[in-house]
């Protein structure tokens, strides 16, 4: 059985090596080494050495590139090649070029995953979306508040959100990855904003500490609930041979149908092994 896309996104500053190992054991479906905002420009020549020299086939790791029109971006670009990425998060992306100049360096093995996170790249999400070699995309509400000159991120954000899910359904790509939550020492924060994420279509979301990573795998899998009821809505659409039925009242079709079978595949693709 495939792998589930992820679920959650941790990053990790590109210039503290000694934290690299403790983060790829934080139990993150997928650990980011940030070459970008959490590196100061004096040190990002050291952290790309640092991430060159740890990157490891024994420890698949994403790698977050500066922004294209940076001076730093053509030199993160001679990472390409080397063995341990498993994928690039493209910041600020906005132009499908910048995305093909990616991919030519890092190859088809490393898919890429651009983040919207200004107007421009909210308006060629689409193009993005569909480029070759594009896996998802990810929503840096932080930063898309700024270019906007937005002061909050709820119902503010709400359209940007679903067109940002709509687009990735378009595309044929993965569902896409929500922005972090900042407050590090709420988990109720962070669960009510996973599962906010999860409603609108979201398939994960970026974590910028550990102890985030498992509110966020919590609220991205199926509960006992849902799985119970899935297991009902198999159980009796399997009786009635296909036909329509109900479950709990409601009526059980073919679209109810196929998003119990989807629960039920997510929750056995979760479980330990």
């Amino acid at each position: 059985m495939p792998l589930l896309s992820p679920r959650s996104y941790l990053f990790v500053p590109g210039n503290r090596p000694d934290r690299f190992a403790k983060a790829c054991a934080a139990g993150a479906d997928a650990v980011v080494v940030d070459l970008e905002d959490s590196v100061a420009a004096a040190d990002k020549m050291t952290a790309r050495a640092a991430v060159a020299a740890w990157l490891t086939p024994a420890q698949p790791v994403l790698v977050r590139v500066n922004v294209a029109n940076s001076e730093w971006f053509r030199d993160d670009l001679k990472l390409g090649g080397k063995l341990g990425i498993a994928g690039v998060l493209l910041p600020k992306a906005e132009r499908v070029e910048d995305i093909r100049v990616v991919a030519e360096h890092f190859g088809a093995a490393a898919p890429i995953l651009p983040q919207i996170e200004t107007a421009q790249g909210f308006w060629n999400a689409l193009a993005m979306a569909g480029a070759e070699h594009v896996q998802r995309l990810l929503f840096g509400s932080i930063d898309f508040q700024l270019d906007l000159g937005m002061t909050a991120e709820e119902e503010e954000l709400l359209y940007f959100r679903t067109q940002i899910v709509l687009v990735s359904r378009l595309a044929g790509i993965q569902s896409p990855v929500d922005g972090v939550t900042t407050d590090i020492n709420s988990p109720e924060r962070v669960r009510a904003d996973t599962l906010r994420a999860r409603r609108l279509g979201f398939g994960a979301k970026m974590c910028i500490h550990p102890k985030q990573v498992p509110v966020v795998n919590e609220c991205f899998a199926p509960t006992a609930e849902e799985e119970a009821w899935a297991r009902r809505v198999v159980e009796a659409s399997a009786a009635a041979h296909g036909g329509a039925t109900s479950v709990d009242g409601k009526m059980v079709d073919r679209p109810v149908l196929a998003h119990a079978e989807k629960i039920l595949a997510s929750a056995a693709q979760r479980r330990p092994r």
